[in-house]
């Protein structure tokens, strides 16, 4: 290098063409840079030239040790540094020498091991004989070699191949995909992967492809061919599938808890995965409520639930949604009914042949469609067979096999858990509604203080029917009770309790107990219903922390005679007042704790309504929800209130649509009523003397009032029982004695008087000169009682005038 001469004992420098020699002077300073040495570390000439060798040596090396040794003769293999920051080890010795002005100077030669140069006949070979489908492709995306794998799954040689497109080796429907991955790694160099799925050639069955293309490339880096291999995943891909299948019908199917969403869902998820058409039948004794059991009938009527197809509009179905048809027993469909075991079948099966004969219209449809595969799966749970699943192949040329079979029961047995869950929550929510609208009025029992209309809506969730009611109550006196409760909870037990707490307020306001006395009675029921229900409860079975029973109610009553309103309220959201004028607010009820709680009274409030006011009550549902809290729910149906009222229904249904949502998560109870009063002329009232002489004269005037209301007919029963009330209230009551005469739907008579001592009916004996008073009282009326008030009370007498 440079005229240098060699020295030393080694004899002649070895030849450095092809191997990696360097210059170092006495100072360990680089002065020669050979093209091997470039290629073998990476570092151009100009980078190296005057720099310490020391800098050379890998991390981690000795340099006492590593160039040192070297320099003085002794061979060493050391770890270089690559200009990329890699490691090259590599064996250095050293050859003293001068340079062309007699300085001292070293040629050290690096070598490697020397790599096995490949064989491009076994190359060749290996490459020609690999069994999997491995193929090149130039710049202009035709073949240039194929490997025997590839002539096999695309039955073409080598030679046939060479120089075609994919487009025209492949069939179209894989081609696209294929070509555009080839393309992308022409153009960016990188390796991709991806899955094919379709058949190699047309005679071969479908199956799945993991096809990886990677760049061929050239010494200066370019791009020059591609490689295409394909491997078989048919079967992983296919476990894979039928996995996500099972989890997509046990996420999918069964989240609405209705029996034909849920049909639908099975069949939705089915199609186009496993099969191109999938029918769904129930029994029809099912949506009639009745358990399936065996039948000795000659057909088996099913109900076309659902059904769904790869073709737009299902017109595959020879059976319209909702309809019943009858499978005679000899058919799959039925069989499968009778054994509960799932069959398969192809359409030239003798099964199929027989049931086409039966059914020409479903005949048509297989030769139409060209039906070839066909499943028949039972729909059971908890040992009920429920229905069948039909399902079809016409658009897959591949038959249905033992797997898809295994696969479609465990499709059927999931979604069948599904369907009966449904089927169940359907039954008891139809039983717990049904429960829930027999207790609740009917219709408004008739009365002239208010007119009334009303609104109950259920909830729509799964947790079930709550414990809301209402009620309107007439009440002694023309009075009427405006009634609103909910219990806490859902599902029967609310349902029922519901249904025992509004015959106790009607028991308890036909005895005409004021409000606050009323709730307080009510709230000893539920504690007394707690207790019996605790004590009930077996401990092994009692699982579920007990929270009792706790209600809510709002009790309102309303005299058109005083148009005065009194009310108190357990727990319950307050009524709202809207006055003639257009004005809407909420009565402030003194706040009672809710029934079953218990410890705290009850607290009346009274005011005065001017006629023609509106009252609302309602229960939380009406308030609550996911838009708004109670708070703005309370601010909102007091703005809609204040708008002008057409019709007390159009109003309510007002209420319910700009209140709740489409599925309310509570039940609602609404009750609007708009007050009346009394005209003066249907109201008589005396001060009577606490003189039985004075009975007379009072019966006088009340022939007087009877004959200008026209009651002839009506004067001689009245005068008997305004004699009897009144002579009691003057012999056994203290005064003020006063008589009251109402005529409304029917003639009212009333006597108070300032004691609290309320009169009793007996029988009286043989011998006995009084007692008859109060039963000949019984026999002349309608019905007869005693009202309390706080200075005394008022015994009271309907009669009734419709035939007056």
């Amino acid at each position: 290098m440079h005229g240098a001469t060699p020295l030393g004992n080694t004899g002649v420098i070895p030849d450095p063409v092809g191997s990696a020699t360097a210059v170092v002077d006495s100072r360990g300073i680089v002065t020669g840079w050979s093209s091997g040495a470039e290629r073998l570390l990476g570092h151009p000439y100009q980078e190296v030239m005057g720099r310490p060798a020391v800098g050379l040596l890998g991390p981690g090396e000795d340099v006492e040790q590593g160039l040192p040794a070297a320099l003085a003769g002794r061979s060493r293999v050391v770890s270089l540094r690559h200009r990329d920051g890699r490691r090259v080890a590599a064996r250095l010795r050293a050859y003293p020498s001068c340079d062309g002005e007699g300085n001292a100077q070293y040629v050290v030669l690096a070598t490697v091991p020397e790599r096995t140069q490949p064989d491009s006949a076994t190359t060749e070979d290996a490459f020609a004989q690999c069994h999997l489908p491995v193929m090149v492709f130039d710049s202009g995306l035709r073949a240039l070699r194929a490997s025997a794998g590839a002539a096999r799954e695309l039955g073409f040689s080598e030679e046939q191949m060479q120089g075609r497109r994919i487009t025209e080796i492949l069939p179209p429907h894989a081609c696209r995909t294929v070509e555009d991955g080839m393309r992308r790694v022409f153009e960016t160099g990188d390796f991709e992967q991806f899955l094919v799925r379709g058949t190699a050639r047309p005679d071969s069955r479908e199956r799945a492809w993991s096809v990886a293309v990677s760049p061929i490339r050239a010494r200066s880096g370019r791009v020059r061919h591609v490689q295409l291999s394909a491997l078989d995943v048919s079967e992983q891909h296919l476990a894979r599938e039928r996995l996500a299948l099972l989890n997509d019908i046990s996420t999918q199917v069964g989240r609405t808890l209705d029996v034909t969403r849920t049909a639908q869902e099975m069949a939705d998820v089915t199609v186009g995965r496993l099969a191109d058409f999938v029918t769904v039948d129930l029994l029809d004794s099912l949506f009639r409520g009745v358990e399936p059991r065996p039948t000795a009938t000659s057909t088996v009527a099913l109900r076309r639930v659902a059904h769904q197809s790869v073709l737009p509009g299902a017109p595959e179905a020879v059976i319209p949604q909702g309809e019943v048809d009858h499978y005679p027993q000899s058919t799959p469909p039925a069989r499968c009914l009778a054994t509960g075991r799932p069959s398969l079948h192809r359409t030239i099966d003798e099964a199929i042949r027989n049931w086409q004969t039966s059914d020409p219209e479903r005949s048509a449809v297989v030769k139409s469609f060209g039906i070839h595969s066909v499943m028949v799966i039972p729909l059971s749970a908890r040992g009920l067979t429920l229905g069948v699943a039909v399902l079809v192949r016409h658009q897959r040329p591949d038959p249905f096999d033992e797997d898809d079979l295994l696969l479609a029961q465990e499709i059927g047995a999931r979604a069948a858990v599904a369907v009966d869950n449904a089927r169940r929550y359907t039954l008891e929510h139809t039983t717990a509604l049904t429960l829930q609208r027999s207790l609740l009025p009917r219709r408004i029992a008739g009365q002239d203080a208010v007119e009334a209309a009303y609104r109950y809506l259920p909830a729509r969730t799964r947790a079930g029917l709550g414990g809301d009611w209402f009620d309107v109550i007439p009440l002694s006196g023309a009075r009427v009770a405006l009634v609103v409760g909910d219990v806490v909870g859902h599902g029967l037990r609310a349902s029922a309790t519901m249904g025992r707490l509004r015959t106790a307020v009607r028991t308890l306001a036909d005895v005409d107990l004021p409000a606050d006395e009323l709730l307080t009675h009510l709230d000893d029921l539920v504690t007394h219903l707690t207790a019996e229900e605790d004590s009930a409860v077996e401990p092994e079975f009692d699982l579920d922390i007990s929270t009792g029973l706790i209600a809510t109610c709002l009790y309102l009553v309303y005299d058109p005679v005083t148009c005065r309103c009194t009310a108190a309220t357990a727990g319950h959201p307050p009524p709202a007042v809207v006055t003639p004028d257009g004005a809407a607010n909420f009565v402030d009820v003194p706040p009672g704790p809710p029934l079953g709680v218990g410890g705290l009274p009850f607290e009346t409030v009274e005011w005065e309504l001017p006629p023609g006011s509106l009252l609302t009550l309602y229960t939380d549902g009406l308030i609550e929800g996911h838009a708004h809290d109670p708070g703005n729910g309370l601010t909102l149906l007091r703005r809609f209130l204040e708008r002008p009222v057409f019709s007390l229904d159009a109003l309510c249904d007002d209420l319910i649509h700009t209140l709740l949502p489409t599925q309310p998560q509570d039940d609602v109870a609404l009750l609007v009523a708009r007050t009346r009063a009394f005209d003066a002329s249907q109201v008589t009232t005396w001060d009577v003397p606490s003189d039985p002489a004075a009975v007379a004269g009072t019966r006088a005037q009340v022939l007087e009032r009877l004959a200008d209301w026209r009651l002839h007919d009506l004067a001689f029963t009245v005068e008997l029982v305004v004699s009897e009330l009144v002579t009691n209230a003057i012999r056994y009551g203290r005064p003020p004695v006063q008589l009251r005469l109402i005529r409304d739907t029917s003639l009212i008579c009333e006597v108070s008087d300032g004691s609290s001592t309320a009169p009793h009916l007996r029988r009286a004996r043989t011998f006995d000169e009084g007692g008859r008073g109060l039963l000949l009282v019984a026999q002349l009326t309608q019905r007869w009682g005693t009202r309390h008030r706080a200075d005394g009370k008022t015994i009271w007498a309907e009669l009734d005038i419709t035939d007056a």
